[in-house]
């Protein structure tokens, strides 16, 4: 507001000098012009104009506050604009008649009534106008940044629900692995209850902090410690590729944004298979666009395309829609499948770095 005022100021400086101007034009003809006694005079003529017109201000804040119709609001200016006519008009006749005499004051005011009250209507009308304007900015800013504001609260209420499904679906897609692991091998099953502990310390660690966000390298960790004990159940069958640039290790990830693509394809591509398969995970920096690329491939047994919509599966669909969430158009989210062709998801996100959690 400090720079609103001071711009109000400021922008009577060139009023006075049109007003001097203005007063002054038959001693242009005449070649009377006295400039320095036509500043002063339209000076004290417009003295007190700018502080009776100050109060304009909180006028039309009382008529937005109001939301007051066009007529009433009309209604409302035109008073105020005769009563603000009145009162300039009787201060500069105080004004003349203590710094002149009662007589210069009276002529004064009958020559210049008319043409005077006229332009106290203009200045009026011109403040009012450029105040219910920026009024009317003002608020519009703030509606923008309410909106903004909701719009922030509301996409992190989703974040915040789509990973409290990621949580459950993870703890029990996992004990589920285990307790079929106890049905096989009872020591094995032990030895993944305890990398199952570090993982669910993972999980309990991200979540207590609060920061949805993460470092490659310890998503990539956790995806590790998964792959190992689901290795526990699938013995041979599962083989791993990591092809990991170190230089993408620090960047930042959504949490548990790997491991459900890992599990995708634990679920469709080996799960149902006799036979060994690879599952290559890589993660790469792409420095012309400043993105973080992450890749997950199988070579199961893929899919059709309108599988991929009907499916009722939660990771991948969740992992997507934050994605969305957390970095609107600036990430990409591809899939490429087809029948007997294996199945692989490419996420790309702007790189981050930050010290780890």
């Amino acid at each position: 507001m400090r720079r609103f005022w001071s711009l109000y100021a400021a922008s009577w400086v060139p009023l006075v000098l049109f007003y001097a101007a203005a007063t002054q034009n038959n001693a242009v003809f005449k070649g009377e012009l006295q400039i320095i006694d036509a500043l002063i005079g339209a000076a004290w003529s417009l003295a007190t104009a700018p502080f009776l017109l100050a109060l304009v201000w909180p006028l039309t804040g009382w008529l937005n506050r109001r939301r007051s119709g066009p007529m009433f609001t009309v209604m409302i200016h035109t008073v105020a604009a005769v009563a603000f006519v009145i009162s300039w008009h009787a201060i500069i006749f105080v004004i003349a008649t203590y710094f002149f005499s009662p007589e210069n004051a009276k002529q004064a005011a009958q020559s210049f009534f008319v043409w005077q009250g006229m332009w106290g209507l203009m200045m009026y009308a011109v403040v009012a106008g450029v105040f219910h304007a920026v009024r009317a900015v003002e608020a519009a800013r703030r509606q923008a940044v309410a909106t903004a504001q909701a719009e922030t609260l509301l996409m992190r209420s989703e974040l915040v629900a789509l990973r409290n499904k990621l949580n459950p679906h993870f703890l029990f897609n996992t004990l589920h692995s285990i307790i079929a692991l106890t049905r096989k091998d009872a020591t094995a099953a032990e030895t993944a209850l305890l990398k199952f502990s570090d993982m669910l310390r993972y999980v309990l660690e991200t979540e207590k902090s609060g920061v949805d966000m993460v470092r490659l390298e310890d998503e990539l960790q956790f995806v590790r410690d998964y792959l190992d004990l689901e290795a526990l159940r699938l013995g041979n069958r599962l083989s791993v590729s990591w092809q990991i640039d170190d230089n993408a290790k620090p960047h930042l990830v959504p949490s548990l944004s790997v491991q459900p693509l890992v599990e995708n394809s634990i679920k469709h591509a080996f799960n149902p298979r006799v036979q060994e398969g690879i599952l290559t995970i890589s993660a790469r920096l792409d420095p012309a666009q400043n993105r973080l690329l992450i890749g997950v491939t199988d070579d199961g047994p893929g899919c059709e395309w309108a599988a991929i919509g009907e499916s009722k599966g939660l990771g991948v669909r969740t992992v997507e829609r934050r994605l969305k969430l957390e970095y609107r158009d600036r990430a990409t989210f591809n899939i490429a499948t087809a029948p007997r062709a294996g199945f692989h998801v490419q996420i790309a996100i702007p790189t981050m770095q930050n010290q780890p959690i």
